[in-house]
């Protein structure tokens, strides 16, 4: 199928249809005409094109209402006019309702081409704009919340992942959103419809995760009452996420090897072969490779499992996420307990971002919850942080008592102040936080209470000038 935008060309006058459509003949795009306002409606109705050239006097109606019910109904279709009834007015009122550009009759054939060819680049250049932002500028991707750059790299995969069957081996600290992405790669791909069965193989005994996974007849062992139906069967069509797999005794990685293999399993106690179609997603938040060296996790298991790996970073490599997760859970928390909380005072803010959030989002998220039912107010202030924020923020605290490092004053002209150009001391000022923050520049633009990109530019600045 070409590429080529369509233009739609709507002209009353036959003679200078022909002539317009003769200066695009050579044009990269698919021209035609129609001669009426009521063929052009049906058109921008049945296919929008991509420009529209619009003539303002047509036998059965304004165009400018051609142009109002483009705008009206938010059509993605750039409109230019031409007419030979040019005025001040009629241009402003054009370009008040959307249109891009205004050409006066008569006009050569270099006038025309110009115009459709400006107006095809900045469409061009607004879609480039737009889909930039869609993919690397997401502050919000299915359940996660985060913009930085480490969460950018991992929607990116998922988008790319999401639609094949392949197996998805997600790793990751605990908290760091495991089943949410997980999730997301479900709701991401074609059996979104279907069923997202997770089980946590960490959290079930071992004598009874085989039976959990692959179900069991009745009177397969002590209390199989009856036939029950496990997450396998209940995945079929669908997506099986088994988080903390690293947890599977080796005897049942075997019989797991053979189910992703094959897509075929037995129950326990049960003779019947049974076949399903899952795509499968697993999770652990150890270290998989470590895992196989020391024998505790098959290593066919692991390629086999390891088709589409993902690592989902830390809180603490995502500072740019913090307070944004932070101000969800704050207003989603405040609502369900009926507060009135809505923001954090910026030394709390210094505070979240000084702290390396060792149990990750799910650490954050209760920390919240604590400050939200323990306390009252609009404004997070430094005395409802709970353990161990607290001690985060009195050692801040007693970070910014320290006295400054003073100038010496030569002998006999104390009464004297030294003055120092002002370039030098903000210089100072800007390193000795860094230094202070450990190296971390989002962490001493929030105590300098400056954007992280103002530090960024001013020492590419000062490193330029000594080259």
């Amino acid at each position: 199928m070409s590429s080529k935008p369509k233009v739609l060309l709507v002209e009353d006058s036959p003679s200078l249809a022909r002539v317009y459509l003769e200066y695009l003949r050579n044009e990269p795009c698919h021209t035609s005409h129609v001669d009426s306002g009521g063929q052009a409606m049906d058109c921008l109705e049945s296919e929008p094109p991509k420009v529209l050239l619009l003539d303002l006097k047509l036998p059965d109606m304004n165009g400018m209402d051609i142009l109002r019910h483009i705008q009206a109904k938010q059509l993605p279709c750039a409109v230019i006019i031409i007419t030979a009834h040019g005025s001040v007015d009629i241009a402003v009122d054009a370009m008040r309702y959307g249109a891009y550009d205004f050409i006066e009759k008569p006009f050569d054939a270099e006038r025309l081409r110009i115009t459709l060819r400006n107006v095809l680049e900045r469409l061009r250049l607004n879609d480039m704009v737009a889909s930039y932002r869609e993919n690397f500028e997401r502050e919000r991707y299915h359940g996660f919340i985060g913009s930085s750059l480490p969460m950018q790299a991992v929607y990116r995969i998922i988008d790319s992942a999401a639609p094949s069957k392949a197996t998805v081996f997600i790793t990751g600290e605990s908290g760091t959103g495991k089943e949410v992405c997980a999730d997301a790669i479900h709701q991401q791909g074609e059996r979104r419809e279907q069923p997202f069965i997770a089980l946590n193989c960490g959290a079930i005994p071992k004598d009874l995760i085989e039976s959990e996974i692959f179900g069991h007849v009745k009177g397969a062992f002590t209390g199989a009452a009856g036939e029950r139906q496990g997450a396998a069967a209940r995945a079929d069509g669908g997506t099986l996420f088994l988080d903390e797999i690293a947890e599977m005794v080796p005897d049942l990685q075997t019989k797991l090897l053979r189910f992703v293999q094959t897509g075929t399993f037995q129950k326990v106690g049960g003779a019947k072969l049974e076949k399903v179609d899952v795509r499968f997603v697993c999770a652990t938040n150890r270290d998989p490779l470590e895992e196989v060296t020391k024998g505790r996790f098959r290593e066919d298991l692991y390629y086999r499992l390891n088709v589409i790996p993902i690592h989902l970073p830390p809180l603490r490599e995502r500072d740019d996420d913090i307070l944004a997760i932070a101000t969800h859970f704050l207003t989603e928390y405040s609502r369900e307990e009926g507060k009135s909380f809505c923001s954090f005072e910026p030394d709390v803010e210094v505070a979240f971002l000084s702290y390396d959030w060792p149990g990750n989002v799910r650490q954050l998220q209760n920390v919240v919850r604590n400050i939200v039912v323990l306390n009252s107010g609009e404004t997070v202030s430094n005395e409802m942080l709970p353990p161990p924020l607290d001690l985060v923020f009195s050692n801040i605290g007693l970070e910014e008592s320290k006295p400054s490092r003073q100038e010496p004053v030569e002998s006999g002209a104390a009464s004297a102040p030294v003055i120092r150009p002002l370039y030098q001391l903000e210089k100072d000022a800007i390193e000795q936080a860094i230094e202070a923050c450990g190296g971390n520049i989002p962490k001493a633009a929030a105590l300098l209470e400056v954007s992280p990109s103002t530090l960024y530019r001013k020492r590419q600045t000062w490193e330029d000038a000594l080259k």
